[in-house]
């Protein structure tokens, strides 16, 4: 039988120990992984390793030995519980081995849960579930987690009192990040608040948040915005040893400039106008946007983008000789020296 995502949120927090088994697919592993380890650990509880409850076999052993699963399933074990037969990696290879323990499985015998790539329509394995009458299978997409998702991650690792703009800036991190790294995020987060009962700040978050090239990138543009051209040259050089080209810095750097503009030039003031960006800013990132916006006003930043565009259309032309991160960093400087002209 096939589940919905909607239906498979609700079936990997309270899974059916009268079931067969399930199948969980998707292109990407961690997804995957991550929603196998919350089925896992909702049917089993805890102990299941220790008590040998838990079974698992990479789906490759199933083409030497295709027995060995349906043993496993039909194993007796020492300790009273649940019982699950976990089967990774698994591909249309294995569906012979899994079809046949799928088929002489009776209740009382070990789930058999089993995870996979992308799979088609026309795969093998799926239709092994989804005709299934008493198995289930689900498809795990790249979809941004939904704000219930980010709520069961925060309550397993014990953030309760999240407010509002805390729960927003936590989806948009969570949209932007993989979901193993906004795993790992909580994980820190749990161990920073560990003790503190005081409510999740936006600080508390920016304190355990992963620093990526997009964080590099953010401190290059608020120097530059600001004025430091002091500083420009150490922020550029750590961001060209991650790699960062310097047209990524300009197409970075004119959606900087063009967020301020908007700001800067809403018919109702620079508070109005970035109360309506969208999607919203919070915390200390509004508050410094909109000082820099106040600071620069519509007209220099206008300026400010003609110097951009200029350098967009200088590094993209075919005959440019020069070097292209030199040509960067001095329309950096020539704005950071903007910033600070009266």
């Amino acid at each position: 039988m096939k589940l919905s995502p909607r239906e498979a949120e609700g079936y990997f927090a309270r899974p059916d120990p009268g079931k067969t088994g399930l199948l969980i697919y998707g292109a990407d592993a961690m997804r995957v992984s991550l929603k196998r380890q919350q089925m896992l650990a909702a049917l089993l509880g805890p102990g299941a390793e220790e008590e040998m409850r838990l079974t698992r076999m990479p789906a490759s052993d199933l083409r030497k030995d295709p027995a060995q699963l349906l043993d496993a399933v039909k194993a007796v074990g020492f300790f009273p519980g649940i019982r699950a037969v976990f089967v990774e990696d698994a591909n249309d290879s294995a569906t012979p081995a899994i079809t046949t323990a799928l088929e002489a499985w009776q209740p009382g015998d070990a789930q058999i849960v089993v995870t996979a790539g992308q799979l088609k329509a026309s795969s093998k394995l799926r239709k092994a579930f989804e005709t299934h009458t008493n198995a289930y299978a689900t498809g795990i997409y790249d979809d941004p987690p939904s704000r219930a998702e980010i709520e069961r991650i925060l309550s397993e690792a014990g953030v309760r009192d999240v407010p509002g703009d805390s729960m927003s800036a936590l989806a948009d991190i969570a949209n932007d990040i993989g979901p193993g790294d906004f795993s790992r995020m909580i994980e820190k987060l749990s161990l920073y608040k560990h003790g503190d009962n005081s409510p999740l700040t936006l600080e508390d978050i920016d304190a355990v948040a992963p620093q990526s090239t997009e964080a590099a990138l953010d401190d290059l543009l608020n120097v530059v915005a600001e004025g430091r051209s002091a500083d420009i040259g150490p922020v550029l050089r750590r961001l060209q040893a991650q790699g960062t080209n310097a047209v990524t810095l300009c197409i970075g750097a004119t959606r900087h400039f063009r967020t301020l503009y908007t700001i800067a030039a809403h018919p109702g003031g620079a508070a109005q106008g970035i109360g309506g960006l969208r999607p919203p800013l919070y915390g200390k990132r509004r508050d410094r946007m909109l000082r820099q916006a106040q600071g620069w006003g519509a007209q220099k930043l206008q300026n400010a983008l003609t110097i951009l565009t200029d350098t967009d259309l200088q590094l993209r032309s075919a005959g440019q000789s020069a070097p292209a991160l030199a040509l960067t960093e001095r329309a950096m400087i020539r704005l950071a020296m903007l910033a600070r002209a009266r």
